[in-house]
């Protein structure tokens, strides 16, 4: 950078320090339009366009495979040549009237930003925003209709929309399992550096190494002076790149594609807002790792007041119009599920009665909602005298934190339990706690009363609503999950539950049961 001698010296030989002034600065903007012209020229062979492009091609051929199978299905092979609509005096052949259909079902499903790439790969709001896209095409599209006196054939309308949108839906899951086997090699993930304190950024690269779906790969930080060059991670080792001050330039050297801010940065809010603006030559994106802990997005609503950024937070609700949504669709599948395994529950039960002596269906005392006492069923996997050889086994316990009690080769375990254990079939007579409305299918798994109560006091939080059949702790690793580990999983799904995120637990529940890890 020039000194202000050297602009003094240069000035005395004819040339102003104003005027030297102003040429740094041209030159200055020069060099940024510059930087921005190449940025953006940079072929961008990223993930989210290559993923994007498979997408577009996907829905494309759902919708016109669905709208053609809707036309012959209702017309039949002479379709296009005899069947007709009236249009303002005119005649218009449901070719026509398909081709409509389908460029405006795209267009919303893309205005939708159904495959943006913030969306694709984790969580429900794909799935949420491609119903949501199609519900609005067809309801515009049956608007339309109306409004021009357009006479469609309701059955050849209604069938296409039901099968478009299984198609489209069932087409981002298997997209999304193919993804999800990328990510775990390495592939298709976006290159993240995460700047901020050591203690926030160690947590933030934690918790992206433990979640492959978080879709981000470290590739570096950007802490204060001082800090060592490398630094490890769970046993990852991650380079230091930079300083927080200069980590625009290291996202530009490196190509990254996300910048994340962990915690609270030195320079505050400040801070941010530079970065921000540094980051604007490069095609980083900035994120903000929120510290506000157990919020889930939707609770999250941003709103500015004259320049004023406001982040409200929605408070959970534990009564109301959704938790009585929760118990009529608790009772609808469970009892529904009920019906059709009662054969095969009664064979699992023939063959406990025969594998050991005592009863096939056994009850505890577990603690439910508000702290209340119910009799939960199970399937018996251990011998009948397990309660009473409880108390010679405490000290040998393996159990996450010592509260809850579980041993990896427990003796107790009857030869079939283990199997029953390991594929949760043990668990199925619970559906009938949920019928009764003891418990819900997805929830906090319920715990003994001396597990209660050894609860701190933020942990019986957990009790504000039912406890479930199944739950993020079941789907996140079972008994291989850490006692804060498992408390974090349960007051998350507490506070930010929705029935869509039921939906998806009980579809994670599912495959947990054929490839089941931390069962015992």
């Amino acid at each position: 950078m020039t000194s202000p001698s050297s602009l003094t010296h240069r000035s005395s030989s004819g040339t102003t320090v104003r005027t030297q002034i102003e040429q740094l600065v041209q030159s200055g903007r020069e060099r940024d339009s510059h930087d921005r012209s190449r940025d953006t020229d940079l072929p961008r062979k990223r993930w989210a366009h290559k993923y994007r492009t498979k997408l577009v091609a996907s829905d494309i051929s759902i919708v016109i495979v669905s709208v053609l199978i809707s036309l012959f299905a209702r017309f039949g092979p002479d379709a296009g040549a005899g069947a007709a609509v009236k249009f303002v005096g005119l005649s218009i052949d449901y070719w026509t009237v398909a081709a409509i259909i389908v460029v405006t079902w795209l267009f919303v499903i893309g205005a939708y930003r159904t495959r943006d790439a913030r969306v694709v790969g984790v969580g429900a709001t794909e799935y949420k925003r491609v119903v949501a896209a199609s519900l609005l095409a067809f309801g515009l599209l049956a608007i339309a209709f109306l409004v021009l006196k357009v006479d469609v054939a309701r059955g050849f309308f209604v069938v296409a929309f039901p099968l478009g949108l299984v198609g489209l839906t069932a087409s981002r899951w298997t997209w999304r399992q193919w993804l999800t086997r990328q990510r775990v090699t390495g592939h298709y993930l976006s290159q993240a550096i995460v700047v901020g304190k050591r203690r926030d950024v160690e947590y933030v690269i934690r918790q992206i190494i433990k979640k492959s779906g978080a879709a981000y790969q470290v590739i570096g930080v950007a802490m204060e002076r001082g800090a060592e060059r490398h630094f490890s991670v769970d046993g990852v080792d991650v380079p230091v790149l930079a300083v927080p001050g200069d980590v625009a330039s290291a996202a530009k050297r490196t190509s990254a594609d996300v910048v994340i801010v962990a915690g609270q940065p030195s320079g505050g809010s400040q801070f941010i807002r530079n970065l921000g603006w540094e980051l604007e030559t490069t095609h980083a994106e900035l994120v903000l790792a929120s510290r506000l802990t157990n919020v889930a997005g939707p609770r999250i609503h941003f709103r500015p007041v004259e320049g004023l950024p406001l982040m409200h937070v929605e408070l959970p609700q534990f009564e109301g119009g959704k938790h009585v949504l929760k118990r009529a669709f608790d009772i609808v599948v469970a009892g529904g599920i009920l019906l059709v395994l009662m054969p095969f529950m009664a064979a699992i039960a023939f063959m406990i009665k025969s594998d050991s002596p005592g009863p096939a269906i056994i009850k505890q005392e577990r603690i439910g909602r508000n702290g209340t006492i119910f009799h939960m069923y199970k399937f018996r996997s251990m011998v009948a005298s397990a309660a009473k050889d409880l108390d010679a086994l405490l000290e040998k316990n393996e159990g996450a934190g010592n509260v809850i009690f579980k041993i990896k080769d427990d003796p107790r375990i009857t030869k079939l339990g283990r199997v029953l254990r390991k594929y949760s079939l043990d668990e199925f007579p619970q559906l009938w706690n949920v019928v009764i409305g003891d418990m819900s299918l997805v929830g906090p798994r319920p715990h003994f009363k001396r597990e209660v109560e050894q609860y701190e006091s933020h942990v019986n939080r957990r009790l504000f609503i039912k406890p479930g059949l199944t739950g993020m702790w079941q789907v996140n690793g079972r008994s291989n999950l850490s006692w804060e580990e498992s408390v974090t999983l349960d007051l998350y799904y507490v506070e930010n539950w929705s029935l869509t995120g039921d939906l998806v637990i009980l579809w994670r529940t599912v495959e947990a049961m054929r490839n089941p890890t931390g069962a015992y």
